[in-house]
């Protein structure tokens, strides 16, 4: 069985391992049904099944990925924010997770690259 995020910040370490692993399937088990996810760059990607169709693309290529430290999560009832600040330098990445029924969590919105403004080139 696969392991599910029982707590907001296990969705990043989830997402790493999986990715490093191929998994395009287990990534997009890690977003709900009507996700939307801001990528690729200047894109929006909406739907798991569009998600994990992505990332099936993406990691065709076998890109490696580290982990990073989330920084504090903000939870108020069974929504979160979740973000990371990343090793890239792609300046802040940032997901609204929700609580599920059986209560595990899973990503509703994702912008996984936000660059400030002053960084932008």
């Amino acid at each position: 069985m696969t392991e599910k995020a029982m707590r907001p910040e296990d969705i990043t370490r989830l997402f790493v391992e999986r990715s490093n692993a191929g998994d395009a399937a287990g990534v997009a088990a890690l977003y709900e049904e009507d996700a939307v996810l801001a990528y690729p760059p200047g894109g929006v990607t909406r739907g798991r099944e569009a998600i994990r169709e992505l990332w099936e693309r993406v990691l065709a290529n076998r890109p490696h990925f580290e982990p990073e430290e989330p920084l504090p999560t903000l939870i108020s009832g069974d929504i979160a924010l979740t973000s990371t600040a990343p090793k890239d330098g792609a300046g802040a990445r940032a997901q609204v997770v929700r609580r599920q029924p059986d209560g595990s969590w899973l990503r509703l919105l994702d912008m996984p690259e936000f660059v400030p403004v002053e960084q932008q080139p």
